[in-house]
């Protein structure tokens, strides 16, 4: 694609950075989806919220473009009163920043839901001319239950009166489509990467290999991840569980694992690079995440290509990529899932394998290569 010299590309991002030997870090898998993006692009400016670090996190990655001008601005909540007495003061230099960032920016390319997010949709209306992206990494249905200011940002996207000249990129296919939005996915593996051999065959007293991959947080509850392998084990079958992730409620993880007597079946990885959590994928039969939401849930599209089975919550677009339980198992209370459709999987191992084929070709259709053949239509 050609790109002019004074192609000017805006992110604006709640993503926190930091500087490491001059060079900017943030979250690996955000990073590596922008990556994708500024390749294309001459210029660089980020607006976003900075952190302090001397040590790189294992999870960050840094961006591969050379010329990349960085504003740091306040992060900011507002979850309780004091956060939002801080916001008051805090909101109008952002503000300020986002205005003057869209002056001089050729594309405007907003990361949302979020409350960086939520003033980049308010300030581009000033800028119904230049064009804009806006990627939605959350969950896009409109029935689910979530914070007014996630609503307020689906509404201001969609509203085609407010908001000129953007395409908003969300996963799944919604009724309430229109000019302004369009269904769009996330890639994490090459298309070189196909050819490797995944197969996870169950064998006849084996271990069955589970995995959770995600925040270890209240909504992704991996206490009851924990419970289910618990179950799966009074129920006569040897698992294993290996939680990829870290959170506030790692120690009480770690304390129910001690208190069930599971210390050598369930582990505690944290977080880690992507060739590690790969070969966790590629030894896994069953992926469980249980979450209260998602957007496009990336761990479950990562475990398909891999051939691991996923167990999911019906949120936002899983139903979708799970083809109604043809790629994988739907579990409709995440507080007390049914494990039956599970140990039926698992003690019949022909069907097993159909499924983790089917879901193993689904997901090898969205690779690194076609999300970057699609980015670039964007630009």
């Amino acid at each position: 694609m050609a790109t002019t010299n004074n192609y000017n590309f805006l992110i604006i991002t709640h993503v926190s950075h930091s500087i490491i030997d001059g060079k900017y870090f943030a979250y690996g898998p955000y990073v590596r989806e922008i990556n994708l993006w500024i390749q294309h692009t001459k210029k660089i400016v980020i607006i976003a919220p900075f952190h302090r670090s001397v040590n790189e996190n294992k999870i960050d990655l840094d961006y591969t473009h050379p010329n990349i001008i960085f504003y740091k601005v306040p992060a900011f909540q507002l979850t309780s009163f004091y956060e939002i007495m801080r916001a008051l003061f805090c909101i109008p230099y952002i503000l300020l920043v986002m205005f003057v960032g869209m002056l001089s920016a050729t594309h405007i390319h907003l990361r949302c839901p979020g409350n960086m997010g939520l003033l980049g949709c308010i300030v581009q209306i000033l800028f119904p001319f230049k064009k804009k992206t806006a990627k939605y990494a959350g969950n896009w249905d409109w029935k689910s239950n979530q914070p007014f200011t996630y609503k307020l940002q689906q509404r201001i996207l969609r509203n085609t009166f407010l908001t000129h000249n953007i395409q908003t990129l969300v996963y799944g296919e919604w009724p309430d489509r229109n000019k302004n939005i369009l269904p769009f996915f996330t890639a994490s593996y090459s298309e070189k990467e196909k050819g490797i051999d995944s197969s996870h065959t169950i064998k006849k007293n084996g271990r069955i290999q589970l995995i959770f991959v995600g925040a270890l947080a209240k909504g992704k509850n991996p206490l009851v991840c924990l419970t289910v392998a618990s179950n799966l084990m009074q129920r006569n079958i040897p698992v294993e569980i290996n939680f990829y992730g870290e959170g506030i409620l790692r120690a009480a993880l770690t304390k129910r694992i001690t208190d069930m007597k599971m210390q050598d079946y369930a582990f505690l990885h944290g977080n880690v690079n992507s060739d590690t959590l790969k070969k966790a994928y590629q030894k896994s039969h069953f992926l469980l995440l249980l979450s209260d939401s998602e957007g496009w849930p990336k761990a479950v599209a990562e475990a398909m290509w891999w051939g691991c089975v996923p167990i999911s919550t019906p949120v936002s677009c899983v139903p979708w990529m799970l083809n109604q339980e043809q790629r994988g198992l739907l579990v409709t209370n995440s507080n007390n899932p049914n494990l039956d459709p599970l140990i039926s999987l698992i003690l019949h191992p022909i069907d097993y394998l159909a499924m983790a084929g089917q879901a193993k070709l689904w997901a090898q259709e969205y690779s690194l290569e076609r999300m970057n053949h699609e980015i670039q239509k964007l630009l």
